[in-house]
């Protein structure tokens, strides 16, 4: 088929999404097309790395793919955010002893094996005597022994080589920082530009972190909160409800915490999030050992089967796709561990172990209600008309054994769906009246692959059309096979 003409890419046979990070090895537009066409749902551009012109390039090259297999595609910007780092040294790097102490000052010369520069002064007024200090992801771990206006005397409780502008987690308290950065701000702006459909705001904190992002979004784009501190797991229903979806960031988490604290904190984080009925990531070090290896590890395997599991919405590829040497093998590896997953006789019962129970309101009564009839009657798809995207996550929360066919009039809101659990999202017409919903419907999940002659259909939507959050009507059709050959137009 030339490429001129619309290619054909079709519904996944899984739920769960895989968001794929763009970087050097997989920018050029005919890697992107492999990444799509192995199982990737979604693009995640990393702002920490590259210029915005490679972006820009990045962005296009998606949208431009969009186009040739018409399948809506998410893109998450994420921002790089605030980053703590020490100075510099006289020799560009020191050894701090085990049990040895070190002092990190407001001193810009440079330091050396007792000493060095902490560029930070909001620092120095909240540490406290035994709180850490981790340097270098963790790999060296101090402990403040006191702490001054100007001075905080640590004891190393695991020393090593430290060199320059090495980075500094605090996780024993709030950093009274921003989360957004001058860096962060120019990155959004253009981010914004570039109709890109969600922000990712790294080294949340508090809930007020997420009100300045918002407000510089001014309406354009989803927001993601990436839970990367025990800061925010401590304030995580307020974070949720801020925010349009989460992120589980495990890398950073893992430094600031306890290597064994991070797997039930992950499932307290999906779980709260589903409750809430919004997207939920799994991310880092997924499939590591795919930078180097065409094969993972069988412990990245039952990593990823375990996300899976918990019912995420997604779940993320970072360096093994930006950098790695096997990018489109890291994503068929990922849509094959997710498809097995699926598979299994117990998905269905771990997946719904999570009880979401329906708010005492129409709309999550009748998506509870399509999981019930859906699994009562053979139906092959739910189609959920939506402008916003709402009802669509309604259902969604469900975690219903059908897959979902979201039909909307807004390419902003099926981009963003892309990254929802069982969605497949197609941007169409918008409809006037009952009788068009259903013929649309019927149309849109035999062109889709939904169905076929004697095929069930339940059909979700609000009346009157066109009013956001009004959804107050289930209508399960059966197909006759012919609709489109009797549509004209």
């Amino acid at each position: 088929m030339s490429r001129t003409a619309l290619s054909r890419l079709d519904p996944r046979s899984r739920k769960v999404k895989i968001l794929a990070t763009i970087g050097p090895a997989s920018r050029d537009p005919e890697v992107l097309r492999r990444l799509l066409k192995a199982g990737a749902d979604a693009f995640r551009v990393n702002m920490s790395h590259g210029e915005h012109a490679d972006h820009a390039a990045t962005i296009k090259g998606i949208r431009a793919l969009e186009k040739e297999f018409n399948r809506p595609i998410a893109i998450l910007a994420d921002l790089q955010g605030p980053k703590l780092r020490v100075g510099t040294f006289k020799d560009g790097q020191a050894v701090i002893r085990h049990s040895g102490h070190f002092t990190l000052d407001r001193d810009p010369e440079p330091g050396d094996e007792t000493r060095v520069c902490l560029p930070h002064p909001e620092l120095f007024g909240i540490l406290e005597k035994g709180q850490r200090l981790l340097i270098n992801d963790g790999k060296i771990r101090l402990r403040v022994l006191e702490a001054g206006a100007d001075k905080i005397l640590c004891s190393a409780e695991v020393g090593g080589v430290i060199s320059d502008r090495k980075g500094v987690n605090v996780p024993d308290a709030e950093v009274p920082i921003p989360a957004l950065t001058e860096k962060d701000r120019k990155d959004l702006a253009f981010a914004i530009k570039q109709n890109v459909d969600w922000i990712g705001l790294s080294f949340v904190q508090r809930p007020e972190d997420l009100a300045e992002a918002r407000k510089l979004m001014g309406g354009h784009g989803a927001l993601c909160a990436k839970i990367e501190k025990p800061m925010a797991v401590k304030r995580l229903s307020e974070i949720i409800e801020m925010s349009d979806g989460i992120m589980v960031a495990r890398g950073d988490l893992g430094v600031e915490l306890e290597p064994q604290e991070v797997p039930p904190l992950q499932k307290k984080i999906v779980n709260a999030t589903r409750m809430a009925g919004k997207p939920v990531i799994v991310a880092t070090q997924m499939l590591e050992s795919m930078i180097e290896s065409p094969t993972p590890t069988r412990a990245e395997v039952s990593d990823v089967a375990n996300a899976v599991y918990d019912g995420a919405d997604a779940v993320m590829l970072s360096a093994e796709t930006a950098a790695g040497d096997w990018p489109e093998e890291a994503v068929t590896m990922m849509d094959k561990i997710a498809e097995q997953v699926e598979r299994s006789e117990d998905y269905r019962a771990r997946v719904r172990f999570l009880d979401t129970p329906p708010d005492a309101t129409t709309s999550d009564a009748l998506a509870h209600s399509c999981m019930t009839i859906a699994d009562t009657v053979a139906i092959s798809a739910i189609t959920v008309f939506t402008a916003s995207g709402s009802t669509a996550r309604r259902v969604a929360r469900e975690r219903p054994d059908t897959p979902m066919l979201v039909l909307t009039p807004s390419m902003k809101t099926a981009r963003r769906v892309a990254l929802l659990w069982g969605a497949h999202a197609v941007a169409t017409k918008d409809i006037g009246s009952f009788e068009e919903m259903i013929a649309k419907g019927k149309r849109m999940a035999l062109r889709h692959g939904f169905g076929k002659a004697g095929s069930k259909l339940i059909a979700l939507a609000g009346v009157p059309f066109g009013t956001p959050g009004a959804t107050n009507l289930l209508h399960v059709v059966t197909l006759t096979g012919d609709e489109l050959d009797k549509h004209v137009g």
